[in-house]
């Protein structure tokens, strides 16, 4: 779960960057990290459910 917290803060901290230096670059990744710890809480909450 730590992994998911870290890509989540991450996630948000680069598209803030994106948001205040207006680049595409950092917008990106900021989607990748949300993307990745979406996909790890996912995949917890479905092991969980086992």
């Amino acid at each position: 779960m730590r992994h998911f917290y870290f890509r989540l803060i991450f996630g948000i901290v680069w598209l803030a960057a994106a948001v205040v230096s207006v680049n595409i670059f950092f917008a990106a990744l900021g989607i990748v990290f949300l993307w990745s710890a979406y996909s790890t809480w996912k995949k917890e909450k479905d092991k969980n459910d086992d």
